[in-house]
């Protein structure tokens, strides 16, 4: 195990920009996909059932498939290579898209929610996607490689809730119940992107980069990695995992009871709907220029930013009324923003703390981390508003980033490289 970046980074790869391209195309499929299940899951479930809150179990069934998959997914990278990692778990959302699919036809809740747990590989598949955009990147372009594959996420994002209208159409065209068209999308689109992955990714960037780093053959699949062990061995990639985990579980908390604080004020779906739309803008539109920043100024300074950011949202969210709109809009993008600037900074710092040979095992159990900590979060959140107020969770927001800001900013001064 080592707990140190390699010596010496060698420069960009030819291959890169065509696989970046690659990861960019599999990103669009299956943010796509993803998109599309996490809009119509709680509804779907809800309608199954009739009662709302197997809806909000839906929903934790897919945060839950996507931390277990990431561990999987880090697994098989680390053995095997990205290219059948990341094909795998494209593979496993279009399994569980099938089975969404039949449960649906059939009205069978119990087969939906262990299909949305398959299908929360994707989202696992698309956070490895950013990792993997760096492996062959020249240092002092990663973080723009990086952040054009959490931008990529864009295009999916958009597209696949505005597209559940159509899609409940074209089911019952084809005679199956309505609520199983959003699940055919995403087994199409699981399926694209694990054929993209399967032709495109050739060389495999992290065996590639592995290669070029002189890790011996005989030692890849071979290597016992620690992922906390070298995360405490290493302050800038503690530091940069800290801000992906707290950036997404704040991130969560906020945004899932936004709606509800919304919704006490009497708000139109459509009203609503703007606000979560300016969020999600937040999130992926500005994040090529996050990976700009990283690259030119250093990760630390991007997550110091994300340290003022994510607070700030909580102090305008906490002083918002339900009914105040524009002020939630504000609090909302500014959330966004942070989320964008915490996970593209904390994942480029991350990234260039570590030597190729623990690069998966570490990020995956980042991400493993990461998606647990969002899943805590919205119960944290839920019951918070609900005892409480949306104002004190606000508040709660601030209490918990400024330390990381603190600390972030301390780094950033410092003008410590991100290895260390």
């Amino acid at each position: 195990m080592t707990a140190a970046p390699d010596a010496v980074s060698p420069p960009q790869d030819p291959a890169q920009p065509r696989l970046l391209a690659v990861l960019a195309t599999g990103q669009v499929l299956g943010g796509t996909a993803v998109a599309t299940s996490i809009a119509a899951s709680s509804l779907v479930a809800s309608r199954l059932s009739g009662s709302p809150a197997v809806g909000g179990v839906a929903s934790t069934a897919s945060v839950l498939g996507a931390a277990g998959a990431a561990a999987v997914v880090a697994r098989v990278a680390q053995a095997r290579g990205r290219r059948p990692a990341l094909v795998g778990g494209h593979l496993v959302g279009l399994l569980g898209a099938v089975g969404a699919v039949v449960a649906a036809t059939t009205g069978s809740v119990a087969l939906l929610l262990v299909s949305l747990l398959l299908v929360g590989s994707g989202t696992a598949v698309g956070l490895a996607a950013r990792y993997a955009a760096t492996d062959l990147a020249a240092p002092a372009r990663a973080g723009r490689a990086l952040a054009l594959v959490v931008w990529a996420t864009t295009v999916g994002a958009v597209a696949g809730p505005n597209l559940l209208g159509p899609l409940d159409a074209a089911a019952r065209s084809v005679g199956l119940p309505g609520v199983a068209g959003p699940y055919l999308l995403c087994a199409v689109a699981f399926a694209l992107a694990a054929l993209t992955g399967w032709l495109g990714l050739r060389p495999d960037p992290l065996l590639r980069a592995r290669d070029r780093a002189g890790t011996p053959a005989t030692a890849r699949g071979s290597v016992v990695v620690r992922p906390w062990a070298v995360l405490r061995a290493s302050r800038p990639a503690l530091l940069g995992a800290v801000g992906i985990v707290l950036g997404h579980a704040v991130m969560v908390g906020l945004m899932s009871m936004t709606p509800v604080h919304m919704d006490h004020g009497g708000a139109a779906l459509s009203v609503v709907g703007l606000v979560i739309g300016l969020h999600i803008a937040g999130m992926y539109a500005l994040s090529p220029l996050f990976g700009w920043l990283a690259d030119r100024a250093g990760p630390a300074r991007v997550l110091a930013g994300a340290g003022v950011l994510l607070p700030l949202s909580g102090v305008v969210c906490a002083l918002a009324a339900p009914t105040a709109t524009g002020l939630l809009s504000v609090g909302l993008v500014l959330l966004g923003l942070g989320w964008s600037a915490a996970v593209v900074g904390g994942s480029a710092q991350l990234t260039a703390s570590l030597a190729v040979a623990d690069r998966p095992r570490v990020q995956g159990s980042v991400d493993v981390a990461m998606n647990l900590a969002g899943a805590a979060a919205g119960i944290v959140a839920g019951v918070l508003v609900t005892v409480s107020s949306y104002a004190l969770l606000g508040a709660l927001v601030v209490v918990a980033t400024v330390p990381f800001l603190l600390v972030a900013a301390r780094s950033a001064r410092t003008g410590r490289p991100a290895a260390g």
